[in-house]
């Protein structure tokens, strides 16, 4: 779990403790973005007549599903609970999320956007579907950044196999 922030060891009987640096961290902060821009994205989708419209049907099923997920990841982590299930490989967990979670939130961004009709007869639901395709493309960037950061933390924040293997047996 090297390049993790709060990878200190934690007995498998221990309660679980609140690990606030992980907030400080630039993955903790980035679910912490996450999980307001994700919330703020369905929010304003739900607060229209998403529903009759099939793309925003869409937006609003991966801004959920992702905004819960980052949430369980976030408590995951702030509770020090990756370190209870060691046997799951957290660093690449956490990259291969991050990367589907841009990509499907591309595909959401792009959805929303195009769906934005500027000449709706419904002025509120045209600026809170506006303000949602800003906030899904914001959040979108959030992910592709949480994944480079979580990609360096799988690799062991830039070292190589090389350097692993001298420091292990020196």
């Amino acid at each position: 779990m090297a390049g993790l922030p709060g990878a200190r060891s934690a007995s498998p009987g221990s309660p679980p403790a609140l690990d606030g640096s992980f907030l400080l961290s630039p993955l903790g902060g980035l679910m912490g973005v996450q999980a307001v821009l994700g919330l703020l994205v369905w929010s304003l989708i739900a607060a229209t007549t998403y529903h009759l419209h099939a793309a925003y049907g869409w937006v609003m099923f991966v801004s959920l599903f992702f905004w819960i997920l980052t949430l369980l990841f976030l408590v995951t982590y702030l509770l020090q609970l990756h370190q209870k299930f060691y046997m799951v490989p957290w660093p690449l967990v956490l990259m291969i999320y991050n990367a589907v979670a841009t990509v499907l939130y591309i595909t959401a961004f792009v959805a929303c956007a195009a769906a934005v009709q500027p000449t709706s007869w419904r002025q509120w639901d045209y600026n809170r579907r506006a303000a949602a395709s800003f906030f899904a493309c914001v959040t979108m960037i959030t992910y592709g950044v949480s994944t480079f950061f979580s990609f360096r933390a799988w690799k062991g924040l830039g070292s190589n196999a090389a350097t692993s293997q001298v420091t292990d047996h020196a």
